[in-house]
């Protein structure tokens, strides 16, 4: 009887150790966003300057790359000249970039971007958090491409580059509006 016992007890511990052991090869982070492909959630939200409002409405027909970031956040120190440059790169092109700022005070956004260097665009504030909520943060930096159409197509977890940007934009941009509509109603006709 105690065999039987230990063998059931061992047999447990082994499936215990072995889900632990998967667990460990998953990256979290690779969990996939359901907003690619849906309406981008809209969002009014205060300049960091306070000097105006950006309504994400207003921006229907432009690309917006939106990135949510904080002072305190590491990775975010790496991603930030590479989103300073392909804001710059394509601001002619009328793509609009936006920097949500993620559970941090306008004092310490200020200081990072003094230490780092501005940027082109503006940096929102998010009070309560109720943007990234919306987007389904669960940490920065997040970023978020929006077509003209305003449907989220893009989503990265973790710091992203020029190259990741303009591998996304690019195509948006080259799309014809009539290309677009027709796109979208293929993919709503399957």
């Amino acid at each position: 009887m105690n065999w039987k016992r230990g063998a059931a007890g061992f047999a447990i511990a082994l499936a215990v150790i072995a889900l632990l052991a998967y667990g460990l090869t998953v990256n979290p982070r690779a969990i996939p966003s359901p907003l690619p492909g849906t309406a981008a959630p809209v969002f009014a939200l205060p300049s960091m300057e306070a000097v105006d409002t950006v309504d994400l409405r207003a921006l229907r027909g432009s690309v917006v790359v939106l990135n949510f970031w904080a002072s305190w956040c590491v990775p975010c120190r790496v991603e930030h000249g590479d989103l300073v440059a392909a804001a710059e790169k394509f601001q002619s092109r009328g793509v609009q970039f936006l920097g949500l700022i993620y559970q941090d005070s306008p004092r310490n956004a200020r200081a990072f971007l003094r230490e780092l260097g501005e940027t082109n665009y503006p940096s929102l504030l998010d009070q309560g958090t109720r943007t990234a909520i919306s987007y389904g943060v669960t940490g920065v930096p997040e970023t978020f491409v929006i077509d003209q159409d305003g449907t989220v197509v893009f989503k990265q977890n973790g710091p992203i580059t020029v190259d990741q940007l303009a591998a996304v934009i690019e195509p948006l941009l080259a799309e014809t509006p009539q290309e677009r509509a027709s796109a979208a109603h293929g993919a709503g006709g399957q």
